[in-house]
């Protein structure tokens, strides 16, 4: 199967169903907006900004936009970008992309105007769907991404340098183009995270996706009367490919354009949401607004939220057994992935094994394991090596990029760059990624087990540990804390409770600041030790 076909069996089975709801309790103002009679939905004042399309919506908004595409020529093997904000025309225009036989490019809005020159130029983009919150970073490059290049504005009052998708859409057949394709066809091109350096583009077929939209479902049990609530960002593979999990049932996903506590609990009673994929830090917002008596889970209708899943980082044993204590009823689900390997669910949990919290999981479905040392030889079990996986929803390759590509994938593995362990039960550990572990004194330290054990301390909020440079042991291991609001602790406090490590793991400095990350979630490492790397702090015991 390819992956439009989904929506074209969804469209024929539930045509008049709702498949997408945007929210968005930010722009009230933009309420009384006069939109398409397919996208309206009224509104109160008492409620969010709201839109919502059927199925059979989604599917000719689709057709629409890659009849707009074939007739300015594009063609199979194009590679088409798409930069918006989490909003209803994301997706019918990106699986507009995929039935014409292109290649859906989705950028990070988070990219700086150069950034974003520089990712058309490495996947070689031939189109640009934008949004209005990136007319000024896009104006700034129109000289050197122009060229041979359409520019699409998804908005009202289209800049004179581009051309409105929604003036041109609305002139394109709907009926579906049917191109054919294959599932060795290339569909998607996404860019990893940049922690560790510039970004890779990453190229996926039309296999990897369906892979990835049938384990999301499997994984997760997911069934036609569920509804998803989404919130990371649709150019990320997390917030994609646990989507298609909905894709693969045909039920209705609801997109928030909100992360406060607030909006997630408002969203979940009002749209009857079931499952909820959350990051670490808006677990931990959650929990802290109902601990201050900020959220009365008695002002909002839950009992049908029946599954909560955490991705894109380690995640804290101790932040996970607090949930649990407010919320006994729900699932849980940890999953670990990497844009290589079609985002999350290649080792999962699994919500049949809630007392294995801590662990990243087994391999998911239709994925095999193990873990090697530096010469690529499997290490016994419970040594600590290199994670790699294996299955349907690897990438392609890096693309344009041989050489990187041959460093990751070897002999149909993928190298994750992840250090882990296998207990004695199966299951897998993340001890850390390879590039940041901590060599002091001649031992490896793994910051993410330093951050588990600190981020059970009651006044932490959030935790960071980054190796600095020292001239005796070589690194020490510096503990950057942001503590929860109206809470006071001191650098002797923090270090006297971990005394309860063994010596060589402690802290040596503590820094109070706030822990940067980035839009999916994952700590900002080369930030922090850029920014404290070479700040004068050698040699003290800690920073308050």
């Amino acid at each position: 199967m390819i992956v439009p076909d989904m929506l074209r069996l969804n469209a024929a089975k539930y045509p008049n169903e709702v498949a997408l709801v945007e929210v968005n309790p930010e722009r009230q103002e933009d309420r009384h907006i006069t939109w398409r009679e397919y996208d309206l939905v009224e509104t109160t004042d008492d409620e969010p900004y709201r839109r919502e399309i059927t199925w059979s919506v989604f599917d000719e908004k689709a057709n629409r936009i890659a009849n707009l595409l074939l007739s300015r020529g594009v063609h199979k093997g194009d590679k088409i970008a798409i930069l918006l904000y989490n909003c209803i025309e994301w997706l019918p225009i990106y699986f507009g992309v995929l039935k014409t036989g292109a290649t859906a490019v989705p950028l990070n809005f988070r990219y700086a105007a150069d950034e974003i020159a520089y990712c058309m130029d490495k996947a070689d983009v031939d189109v640009l769907f934008f949004g209005p919150e990136f007319i000024g970073r896009v104006e700034d490059i129109v000289p050197q991404i122009q060229t041979g290049r359409l520019l699409f504005f998804v908005g009202d009052d289209c800049p004179t340098w581009a051309e409105s998708y929604r003036e041109l859409e609305a002139l394109c057949s709907s009926h579906d183009p049917q191109i054919p394709l294959f599932a060795e066809d290339d569909a998607a091109i996404y860019f990893s995270s940049g922690t560790t350096g510039f970004p890779k583009a990453i190229l996926h077929n039309h296999e990897s996706l369906t892979q990835a939209a049938e384990m999301e479902a499997m994984h997760h049990n997911t069934v036609h009367d569920d509804v998803f609530l989404c919130i990371p960002p649709l150019y990320h593979t997390g917030a994609k490919f646990h989507w298609m999990g909905s894709l693969t049932c045909g039920s209705k996903a609801v997109l928030l354009r909100g992360v406060s506590p607030k909006f997630i609990f408002d969203t979940v009673s009002r749209e009857r949401c079931t499952i909820v994929w959350l990051l670490v830090p808006w677990v931990q917002d959650i929990l802290s607004a109902i601990e201050r008596g900020d959220l009365r889970l008695q002002d909002y209708e839950l009992d049908q939220w029946r599954l909560m899943h955490v991705g894109a980082q380690p995640v804290p044993k101790s932040l996970i057994q607090r949930w649990k204590q407010v919320f006994p009823h729900h699932d849980y689900d940890t999953n670990y992935g990497l844009s290589e390997s079609t985002g999350p669910g290649c080792v999962h949990l699994g919500i049949e094994n809630v007392d294995h919290v801590g662990a990243i999981g087994v391999p998911g479905y239709r994925w095999e394991c193990k873990i090697v040392d530096e010469a690529g030889a499997e290490v016994k079990q419970g040594e600590v090596g290199e994670l790699c996986v294996k299955g349907p929803g690897l990438m392609t390759c890096y693309y344009n990029d041989p050489e990187a590509t041959a460093e990751t994938l070897i002999d149909g593995w993928l190298h994750t760059g992840d250090m882990a362990q296998q207990d004695d039960e199966g299951f897998y550990w993340l001890v850390d990624r390879k590039k940041d572990v901590i060599i002091s004194g001649g031992e490896n330290l793994y910051p993410v087990q330093i951050e588990d054990f600190l981020s059970a301390y009651d006044a932490i909020q959030d935790v960071a540990v980054i190796g600095l440079p020292d001239e005796r042991l070589g690194e020490i291991a510096a503990a950057i804390v942001e503590l929860k609001p109206d809470r006071f602790v001191t650098d002797v406090d923090i270090m006297q409770y971990c005394r309860k490590l063994p010596r060589y793991k402690r802290p040596r400095k503590i820094i109070f600041a706030d822990v940067p990350r980035n839009a999916t979630g994952k700590i900002e490492k080369p930030l922090l030790r850029e920014r404290y790397g070479a700040v004068g702090l050698v040699g003290k015991e800690s920073n308050a």
